[in-house]
């Protein structure tokens, strides 16, 4: 299975944008992408689902069952939004979901919830699914102060596990970039050993507009 597997620093660090921005390239280029999102919750909250955009984005026909096997209306981690709905996500579904996703796809771009250590069930981590899938990582993080403490972390728990870290993604980067966040920028790249890019602030309506995220892996 070809693909990649985005991850994040935390929550609302950008983890959905850098994923459609890489299935829309994908995409563009004529390749078939699927996207998968192992559990999707928020729903109750206004504004398209991420399921929805990585759809869009990737200009797919699956299913919302397809993509987000687990759906729930609560903002919260999986594995409580899974207990309140009074059932347990299961590990064992998660990784042959993705892989049926991927039938018949070029590549699959695979979304993870929140950061690499949030747990799906009580004894399953997002770094257990990126594991099992063994796909290379991209790191949403954002370019702000405190960023390179949280990236480098990820970096480190994600190389622990054995994962390939491909690329950190820092968004939204902006139009000026002060020094600070120039800074983030190098210095992750150096001590992390790792590429890092940059991604303007998206109109998650307007995927035309959006730039190429193109990932340059060995």
């Amino acid at each position: 299975m070809e693909g990649v597997f985005v991850t994040g620093t935390g929550t609302e660090v950008g983890k959905t944008v850098v994923a459609a921005a890489i299935a829309r390239t994908l995409a563009s280029e004529g390749k078939r992408v699927a996207v998968f999102k192992p559990a999707v919750t928020g729903l109750d909250e206004a504004g398209e689902p991420d399921h929805a955009i990585l759809r869009r984005a990737a200009g797919s026909t699956q299913t919302d069952e397809e993509i987000a096997p687990y759906r729930y209306g609560p903002p919260m981690s999986p594995h409580l939004a899974a207990e309140l709905a009074g059932e347990e996500i299961d590990p064992e579904r998660l990784p042959a979901a993705a892989r049926e996703a991927a039938a018949g796809a070029d590549t699959l771009v695979c979304e993870g919830v929140g950061g690499l250590m949030v747990p799906l069930s009580p004894s399953y981590l997002v770094r257990d699914l990126a594991v099992d899938l063994a796909l290379p990582l991209v790191v949403a993080a954002s370019p702000a102060l405190g960023t390179i403490n949280h990236t480098l972390l990820t970096i480190e728990a994600a190389r622990t596990a054995g994962l390939e870290v491909a690329a950190v993604v820092l968004t939204p980067w902006p139009d000026v970039p002060s020094t600070v966040e120039e800074s983030n920028r190098s210095t992750i790249s150096t001590l992390g050993d790792v590429q890092v890019e940059t991604l303007p602030r998206l109109d998650p309506a307007s995927a035309n507009s959006w730039p190429r995220l193109a990932l340059h892996q060995d």
